[in-house]
């Protein structure tokens, strides 16, 4: 039978690569933050245009960015976009619970043998080992969930580059300086 201790052990194992992951998503999504607050364009009127002739320029050109790039930053973004893995449902690629309840079981079996109870080992190694393999599966779920977060937090950044490429571009043909 496993004592406490080597449970604890390797919870606390476990832990350490969970704390890690976390802390890499948190400075990503800080990082990225920080970049969609200082991403906005600077635009100066180089032709002398009055601001209804800036403000139409710029609505006609936030028109022409959103038709080129299919981004609308003035819209909640809040879907996955379109061709992201976002909409996959989770498919483990190994039966985590019944792998994990044989490996148990065949411990358990060596165990109970050294005991003199192999029948009883074999279910205690069974029954522990179907649950390690049940937490496996869910940090695996978990996994998949964050990078598909990842992946579809980094393809709205991309839309953003494309849509300010696109608006400066635009604003430029009009007589802008931008920034």
């Amino acid at each position: 039978m496993v004592s406490r201790h080597t449970i604890i052990t390797q919870v606390r194992l476990n832990f350490i690569p969970r704390l890690f992951a976390f802390l890499v998503y948190s400075v990503i999504f800080l990082a990225g933050s920080a970049a969609a607050q200082n991403g906005g364009m600077y635009i100066y009127p180089a032709k002398g245009q009055d601001q209804n002739k800036q403000n139409e320029d710029r609505y006609d050109c936030h028109s022409w960015a959103v038709s080129q790039t299919g981004f609308d930053p003035s819209k909640s973004q809040t879907n996955p976009p379109a061709g992201s893995s976002g909409n996959q449902q989770y498919r483990p690629s190994e039966r985590h619970v019944l792998k994990g309840g044989a490996r148990g079981a065949a411990l358990g079996a060596v165990g109970g043998a050294i005991t003199g109870d192999a029948g009883k080992g074999a279910a205690a190694g069974a029954a522990m080992g179907g649950l390690a393999g049940g937490f496996r599966r869910r940090d695996d779920r978990k996994q998949q969930a964050s990078q598909q977060q990842a992946d579809a937090q980094s393809a709205q950044q991309n839309q953003q580059i494309a849509y300010n490429r696109a608006m400066a571009a635009c604003l430029e043909g009009r007589g802008y300086t931008v920034k």
